[in-house]
């Protein structure tokens, strides 16, 4: 039995920046283990309690954080080296001392928030939505058969994370790649038999500077996401999809060719 004075620890080193402009610095902390404890159960402790090693008194350490259960994708960080989400990151599977920092791809906003604008600026680029008229009653779309639903359903997990874009060695402030995640929803939505309709729209978008081409097939997006969406294999779809689309563009065809 463990008693009060003898309560696990568990030793954190937070990768700090106070400001977008400010140095960054290490600060080690130091919190009680509890069962099933995951990186923000702990980065909570600290903000509960924000006294570092050294017994000083400092700042709440800062991080984004909404659903708590690896939906909505805004927990991500760098921990130990590797980037993932902290709200399914559990303390016992990690070795300590355990080491957070911010993503490197994004702008650092403060400590381990950083600015996602990168990835949804890509997003608002390839239109990764089905734009309808909702100004009058449309009625049923067209059915997307079963064998096409079931693959499209994996691409749609996809949570706007940015962790595929960490992991990813051609997204960086010296690239312009747009990354693979934003890829992987032009081929979901050119997939939905209304967004087909924008079809050549988004494959345009992603034949220019900053698209497909950029892509290095490092394949290390889709070791590191964390929904384990087929993210490679939409990019080998694209750049299919993304050949016909050239011979359509040279030729003049205004038909659409599946």
């Amino acid at each position: 039995m463990v008693t009060a004075t003898e309560t696990k620890k568990v030793q954190i080193e937070v990768y700090r920046q106070d400001t977008p402009e400010s140095d960054p610095y290490w600060e080690k902390f130091e919190v009680n283990w509890r069962p099933n404890m995951n990186v923000i159960s702990a980065l909570m402790e600290i903000r509960q309690r924000p006294v570092n090693t050294d017994g000083k008194a400092t700042t709440p350490v800062t991080w984004d954080m909404n659903c708590l259960e690896e939906v909505c994708g805004a927990c991500s960080m760098v921990i130990n080296g590797r980037p993932r989400q902290s709200c399914s990151t559990l303390i016992d599977q990690l070795t300590q001392p355990i080491k957070l920092a911010p993503m490197s791809t994004f702008p650092v906003v403060r400590d381990l928030q950083v600015d996602r604008s990168r990835m949804f600026d890509a997003l608002k680029k390839v239109k990764a939505w089905v734009p309808i008229d909702g100004s009058y009653d449309l009625g049923e779309g067209p059915r997307m058969p079963e064998r096409k639903r079931q693959w499209a359903y994996e691409l749609s997990k996809c949570m706007t994370c940015g962790v595929c874009l960490e992991a990813c060695p051609n997204v960086n402030d010296n690239a312009s790649f747009i990354g693979p995640a934003p890829l992987s929803q032009v081929r979901l939505f050119n997939a939905h038999p209304t967004g087909a309709m924008n079809k050549d729209e988004r494959l345009n978008a992603i034949m220019g500077d900053g698209g497909l081409a950029n892509c290095g097939n490092a394949q290390n997006c889709v070791v590191a996401c964390p929904k384990g969406i087929p993210l490679t294999t939409s990019i080998a779809a694209l750049n299919r999809d993304t050949t016909v689309q050239m011979f359509k563009n040279f030729f003049g065809s205004d038909n659409m060719v599946d």
